[in-house]
């Protein structure tokens, strides 16, 4: 296989694997329209549908508290939608999304270890008098809000630590770990002989900019699906619970009302407990991800496989950049 060939092979390899900024062209492109005047016009555009989108939902229904997280969703939903389509961020989603339900059977051990002290603690949350006192004087867009801030402070949590792991990705790379990490890929043939040359690996493993960046977008969506969908078991497990053990007479000895139920015929999930549900829940998504960069057991079993996976593209870069530059010099 020449050069080229195994160039190209590399690069598809790369996009199916969720790493397009891996790709030199790719990445030439994002950097272009990451440029200031593409990202002030895409800015002020996501500024201009959120405020129609805030006005218009404050004229529809007379809600104070909705326009602003309304306006706030809308603004970041522009910039998602540009960062999918403009970005390639479509690619490093769809392979995080088939990582995270493709490993949904790990989700059971880590539930069963992660929700029993949560829970055994937001129990007793979820039975006080104050916590359903402000949760349900929420109104849905102060509610929505809060649960932004805590996938907000989830985030800032996660990133620094996750930009941390990798920084150690591309220190001391030595031959056997280039030879290792390409096995089982299109770049394996030639691997031997791109080590055996005058390269020198740690340099060339080096990974920063948007290659850091795509690298960090990976485990954070993977990781927010998995955090998402601990967080919808605590929601199912309070709407459960609430319905069954806390009667309306209880409420309404709590809050000084009857409950407000959506739907008429059987009074089974109010109002109240639905704001309690998600606001807990919520809070249980933030504890999750402190669980998951901090808890050792549970680096090891969930958290280092993907970053094996990681550092397999680390060393296929490696070789990635030794061909491309003498495909370059070819030409």
């Amino acid at each position: 296989m020449g050069d080229r060939d195994a160039v190209v092979e590399a690069e598809v390899w790369f996009q199916r694997h969720g790493l397009p900024y891996f790709v030199d062209d790719t990445r030439a492109l994002v950097a272009d329209r990451l440029s200031r005047p593409r990202v002030v016009s895409v800015v002020l555009t996501a500024l201009v549908l959120g405020g129609i989108a805030a006005g218009a939902v404050g004229l529809a229904t007379g809600d104070h508290s909705l326009p602003a997280p309304t306006g706030a969703s809308v603004a970041v939903a522009v910039l998602v939608l540009y960062a999918l389509r403009a970005l390639q961020a479509s690619t490093i989603a769809a392979w995080a999304l088939r990582r995270a339900f493709g490993s949904l059977g790990l989700l059971l051990p880590l539930a069963t270890r992660a929700l029993p002290m949560l829970l055994l603690f937001i129990t007793f949350l979820f039975i006080n008098t104050e916590v359903w006192q402000v949760a349900s004087a929420l109104k849905g867009g102060v509610l929505w809000g809060a649960v932004l801030f805590f996938a907000a402070a989830a985030i800032g949590f996660l990133v620094p630590r996750l930009a941390e792991e990798l920084d150690a990705f591309d220190d001391n790379v030595q031959a056997d770990d280039v030879l290792r990490a390409t096995d089982g890929t299109p770049l394996a043939v030639v691997a031997r002989e791109v080590v055996d040359s005058d390269v020198d690996l740690p340099e060339e493993a080096q990974v920063t900019g948007l290659q850091m960046v795509n690298l960090v977008l990976v485990l954070v969506v993977a990781q927010a699906v998995q955090v998402l969908l601990l967080s919808l078991a605590v929601f199912v497990f309070f709407i459960v619970f609430g319905a069954v053990a806390i009667d309306d007479s209880v409420i309404k000895s709590w809050l000084g009302d009857d409950p407000d139920y959506f739907l008429p015929g059987p009074h089974l999930v109010s109002r109240e407990l639905a704001h309690v549900a998600v606001f807990l829940a919520g809070f249980s998504g933030l504890y999750f991800t402190v669980v998951a960069i901090t808890d050792d057991l549970y680096r090891k079993e969930f958290f280092t496989t993907v970053m094996d996976e990681l550092a397999r593209a680390v060393g296929v870069r490696v070789v990635y950049r030794e061909l491309r530059r003498r495909t370059t010099q070819a030409d």
